[in-house]
């Protein structure tokens, strides 16, 4: 029985309902899948739900389909705009009636907030989308008191849970407000739920009687891989360079950073777009169209502010910045290969980030920073865990998971870390959990292990216990990694409600009992990670220099030298030589990408050069680096340009250092980098300040006919007569003159 706003009962008979009829009339489907069935006919009932379903098991259809066949409009209370824009665009091209579903939220003006409310009152309306902060407004509410609603529907429902990953406050107040409009069944729908965030759920809503439908979380058709935070730009544009034309989402920790990335990936020939909150709502709309209409490939969007968008063919999802919890980062990972088809999963992990979240947490209340530091805690322990990783997702959200059937769908399966025995270490750990009362956390046990006499250890008087420092040939790290293992293995669980105390479980207490055979894995170290968060921060070479090409690009270079008269160094200088034996230019777009190398340098020497790598390449079938050099965001160009234009008009080198705000020694360096790729500067003006003519002659002289350019060894010929910074001055006055 269902009542309608006025208060009149409305009685639908479930028998009389063809369902899967009304699924192929509405949406096209021949079946359902999973327990889509069973769900839609316990709501047509008039019973509570409530589904947790993982991302592209179908859950809005669960609530879709009732809508279409159930008398009135159903309330959809949705956390984001996209998503409710990209629901009611799908529904709306099931209909030729557009006003069969709508949204109100902050994005519509007042005209159009009349025009959804007046269709709704007509009947036309069959599904409201509406954001918690509009169904929390007075002439809201006084306005769906007076039509007909069917039910309410919740979606992304761990918003409510101050344990889900990401609580929303204003829907602590749903059931307050649904029970001012009218009494009707709730369903509430989610990706992600642990048992504690489930109960606390279903607490909030008063709905402790609602059945739930509660799918497997294995989404068996993505691989997962974790990889540390080092060169991450570079990665991540060789990555989507291997999957042109392929769709994929990014996800960054800040707006800034998003901004940054999806420049980087626009200039790198990538067609990507932003996606914040920061945006104008415009703006989001374009960029989500776009990306659904496949006129772009790449969304870059904030962990925070989520995507919301249901796009079927998505490849991959890839983490700049990890997610702030295990939820969070399972939700994400979910919207690659909706479709059943490949997705892939890449996050890329440094501690630091850690550290950043944790940051976000003060100022908190303490309950709050408590329980994020948990989320934390758990998103660490899966990132650096060895064990299967879809085995450890499923644990976490309460479900066995026998790692054999991961058919190597993860990093760790795939490439799987080195074993040892670890019964002792296992028997060691239990013991020391059972001498501390199991009252305590994985940090604090793990220094008790390893003996490290900590301030709470002292205060708690641990240090004086016997089994303190039980396991001291090994570190914290090491027994991090058992306790990380024995979790997911069933011997310990952690306690929730006290915030990650842990405790031994029956399974546990039988393996002291009966120790047996207990496989541990190396852990993975992510201490070698970047140390700035910039875009593009090193050029490192991983690849193995090549000497036998640099011999023969001296050679080249000696030869070239004779034939025009000119110092070797005049041509490339040693740095730009033995970077194209890394990277193996084989055309100008390689060649200025090379260090020192300019366009004027490439067109003026590049050509010989060029084709001898390429000559060489093909001969020793050399597999060159797809990740070369790639374009950065910092507009060097315009800096050179206004650096030279400073000297045109002949401004003292210390007066352009100064306003810059650099050093005369930083200025220098710039100037010559400036030179040395192949662009000429006049600097004479300043020269005749400092040096007499016959000393200019007699070091530019010097330079005409030395082997090298190198500073120390015109310092020695001239036994110091001149001194580094003045040698440099005139080097700079050389290169410019003869080599450019």
């Amino acid at each position: 029985m269902f009542f309608n706003g006025s208060g009149l009962s409305v009685r639908l008979t479930t028998e009389s309902v063809d369902l899967k009829g009304a699924l192929r009339q509405y949406f096209g489907f021949d079946k359902f899948k999973g327990s889509q069935e069973e769900i839609i006919n316990n709501l047509l009932k008039g019973n509570n739900t409530f589904v947790i379903m993982p991302t592209g098991g179908g859950k809005s259809l669960c609530y879709q389909l009732p809508s279409f066949l159930l008398p009135g409009v159903s309330i959809i209370v949705s956390p984001l705009i996209a998503l409710m824009k990209n629901q009611v665009d799908a529904i709306r091209n099931l209909s030729n009636d557009e006003s069969v579903a709508h949204f109100m939220n902050s994005s519509l003006n007042k005209t159009e907030i009349q025009q959804v409310k007046a269709d709704v009152r007509e009947g036309k309306t069959k599904m409201l989308y509406v954001a918690p902060e509009s169904l929390t407004k007075k002439e809201n509410i006084e306005f769906l008191t007076s039509v007909t609603i069917s039910f309410f529907a919740i979606d992304e429902a761990h918003c409510i849970s101050e344990w889900g990953h990401d609580f929303r406050p204003e829907y602590r107040r749903l059931r307050q407000i649904f029970e001012e409009i009218s009494k009707v069944p709730i369903i509430a729908l989610t990706a992600t739920a642990t048992p504690k965030v489930q109960h606390d759920i279903q607490k909030n809503l008063n709905m402790l009687d609602a059945i739930v439908y509660k799918s497997s979380f294995n989404r068996d058709n993505l691989f997962y891989e974790i990889r540390p935070k080092r060169e991450v730009e570079k990665q991540i544009i060789k990555y989507i360079k291997q999957r042109m034309g392929e769709s994929g989402i990014i996800y960054c920790l800040s707006r800034k950073k998003v901004e940054e990335v999806a420049k980087l990936l626009q200039i790198n020939g990538i067609n990507a777009l932003p996606y914040h909150a920061g945006l104008e709502t415009s703006v989001r709309a374009r960029h989500q169209d776009m990306f659904l209409m496949e006129e772009s490939d790449v969304i870059v969007a904030t962990i925070a502010f989520g995507m919301g968008i249901d796009k079927p063919d998505v490849r991959y999802v890839i983490h700049h910045d990890i997610s702030k919890s295990l939820e969070s980062y399972y939700q994400e990972t979910g919207r690659a290969g909706r479709d059943g088809g490949v997705g892939e999963c890449l996050a890329f992990y440094s501690y630091k980030d850690i550290e950043k979240l944790e940051k976000f947490l003060q100022g908190k209340p303490v309950t709050e920073q408590d329980i994020g530091r948990q989320l934390l805690n758990e998103i660490v322990s899966y990132s650096e865990t060895s064990v299967c990783r879809r085995k450890f997702i499923l644990h976490y959200f309460g479900e066995k998971f026998n790692e054999k059937n991961c058919n190597e769908k993860c990093d760790n399966c795939k490439n799987p870390r080195e074993k040892i025995e670890g019964k002792l270490y296992v028997q060691k750990l239990l013991s020391a959990i059972l001498a501390l009362d199991e009252t305590q956390k994985s940090k604090h046990i793990c220094s008790f292990m390893s003996g490290t006499n900590t301030a709470d250890m002292k205060s708690y008087k641990h240090d004086v216990l016997p089994e303190f420092g039980i396991g001291k040939e090994k570190d914290e790290h090491f027994w991090n990694a058992v306790l990380r293992q024995a979790t997911v293995f069933g011997l310990l669980s952690k306690d929730i409600e006290s915030f990650g105390v842990l405790s031994i479980t029956e399974e546990g207490r039988d393996f002291i009992e009966n120790p047996k055979s207990f496989i541990l894995l190396k852990e993975h170290d992510f201490s070698n990670t970047d140390d700035e968060d910039s875009i593009i921060q090193s050029n490192s070479k991983e690849a193995v220099f090549d000497n036998e090409l640099y011999q023969m690009l001296l050679d080249l270079r000696k030869s070239i030298s004779k034939e025009r008269n000119i110092p070797p160094f005049v041509i490339f200088q040693e740095p730009s030589l033995k970077d194209m034996c890394f990277q193996y230019p084989i055309s100008k777009e390689d060649l200025i990408n090379i260090q020192g190398v300019g366009n004027g340098k490439a067109d003026r020497y590049g050509e010989p050069f060029m084709a001898l790598i390429a000559d060489y390449v093909d001969r020793n079938d050399i597999e060159r680096p797809q990740d070369i050099m790639v374009k950065t965001l910092v507009n060097k160009s315009q800096l050179k340009v206004q650096l030279i234009q400073n000297i045109d008009r002949k401004l003292s080198l210390e007066d352009i250092a100064r306003s810059q705000g650099k050093s005369f020694e930083d200025l220098l360096l710039e100037i010559e980098t400036v030179v040395s790729s192949g662009t000429r500067v006049n600097i004479n003006y300043y020269l005749n300040d400092v040096f007499d003519q016959d000393s200019q002659d007699e070091v530019f002289e010097y330079f005409n006919e030395a082997e090298t350019d190198d500073i120390i060894e015109a310092y020695k010929e001239f036994d110091g007569l001149y001194t580094e910074e003045e040698l440099r001055l005139m080097r700079i006055r050389y290169m410019s003159e003869v080599a450019n």
